[in-house]
């Protein structure tokens, strides 16, 4: 496996930067916007984010910090806090719990459905930002979760541009090295924070090491479930589960279905 992540890990992540700074910076001009706006959770992603708005427009960059302190802990509201203020960006703490409440008390409860709930009204609370201010809504979404579909739809997998899209998770721990983002921060859990103690790797089942290297072998390198069993000596159950993450989520990345 080490080998095959080394290979993996191997990224001009200079260049990465400077195509996503220009791919950013277009989009706000093809498309007549004023700025971007994001989401930000205090997670690796998330200040990826920060840090590349914040060279690409920072005056006009709007950063909206939404937690639900049910599920949200203090800390990661202070690290969003934090990382704001020293990017010298503008940005919103804006409570959803309220919001949910009042959903709850009209729809009823469910766990999970409730946590993809938590993801729209924080997709809602971006757009309506977007339409006020003509901006850019920028996604947070990582190559690893893409595949896998380990996003809500219509929630953090809505946006106007997906920059980290071709970049897996184990990646974007290089990648923020680059921007001199804090240890700290490269090395903390990943979680998208709609359930209480949500860890994303408790919820896959696999360390993010092994979800990239799986994912790698099928989708870059082409091989088939057997022959990545083979090259990585991992269990086939193994492989087979983030297939089937792959294959079920599929819905997740295409459009809505339409008749013939």
């Amino acid at each position: 496996m080490n080998k095959i992540l080394d290979e993996l890990l191997q990224v001009d992540y200079a260049s990465k930067i400077n195509k996503i700074k220009h791919f950013l910076s277009r989009a706000t001009i093809v498309n007549n916007l004023h700025g971007l706006v994001f989401g930000l959770s205090g997670g690796l992603d998330s200040t990826i984010i920060a840090y590349l708005c914040s060279i690409v427009n920072r005056q006009n960059t709007l950063v909206l910090i939404m937690p639900d302190p049910e599920v949200t802990p203090i800390q990661e509201t202070k690290d969003a806090i934090t990382i704001a203020n020293k990017l010298k960006l503008n940005y919103k703490v804006i409570n959803i719990s309220l919001i949910v409440d009042t959903y709850m008390k009209h729809v009823g409860t469910h766990d999970h459905a409730l946590g993809n709930l938590r993801s729209r009204i924080r997709s809602n609370i971006l757009y309506y930002y977007s339409n006020m201010k003509n901006y850019l809504v920028v996604g947070t979404t990582d190559k690893s979760e893409y595949l896998l579909g380990y996003f809500t739809k219509f929630g953090d997998g809505g946006a106007d541009a997906l920059p980290l899209v071709s970049l897996y998770k184990t990646q974007l721990k290089k990648f923020a090295k680059q921007l001199q983002i804090s240890e700290r921060i490269i090395n903390k859990k990943s979680s998208p924070h709609i359930l209480k103690n949500q860890l994303a790797e408790n919820d896959i089942g696999l360390t993010y090491n092994k979800i990239d290297v799986i994912l790698y072998c099928l989708f870059d390198k082409k091989l088939s479930l057997h022959e990545t069993s083979k090259l990585t000596s991992f269990d086939i159950n193994s492989i087979n589960k983030i297939f089937y993450m792959y294959k079920k989520n599929r819905h997740k990345r295409k459009n809505s279905l339409r008749p013939c």
